[in-house]
């Protein structure tokens, strides 16, 4: 039963497949036909932002967004050893550790922390350059 399953189960993928590139080709002859896509090239290779083209700010964004997804796998690791120093630690008695204490820390610094977070998300340019330098910088760190 699961032999036969299996031939059904590659036709649908390929068949979803299939159709997914078929709009993706549909909306991109709605979008020649519109002229999005020469604005967009007309937007990328005229003009300047700050006095400096946008493929010159399109790469700045790119490569800030590998540095900072190469920081967040560094701390990621560096906060995952902390975490599990700090839980033998509680569980062998060298650091207290209860709920009521981690509430209390909780409202008290969760407000600032909130606070910056918001900050540094405000500042950071968000685009497909950034997000896709994040993801390529947190992979390959």
């Amino acid at each position: 039963m699961i032999a036969r399953q299996q031939p059904q189960l590659k036709e649908n993928i390929k068949r979803k497949i299939l159709i997914a590139i078929l709009h993706f080709i549909e909306l991109t002859k709605e979008l020649q036909i519109l002229g999005a896509i020469d604005q967009v090239f007309h937007f990328i290779t005229s003009g300047s932002i700050g006095g400096l083209p946008p493929y010159v700010i399109m790469i700045i964004i790119f490569v800030v967004g590998l540095i900072v997804g190469f920081l967040i796998h560094s701390f990621l690791k560096i906060a995952i050893v902390a975490a599990i120093v700090l839980f033998v630690a509680a569980y062998f008695g060298f650091f207290g550790l209860s709920l009521s204490e981690l509430k209390n820390y909780a409202t008290q610094y969760g407000p600032i922390v909130y606070q910056y977070g918001a900050l540094i998300i405000g500042i950071l340019p968000v685009s497909i350059g950034f997000i896709i330098g994040v993801i390529i910088g947190f992979v390959f760190a």
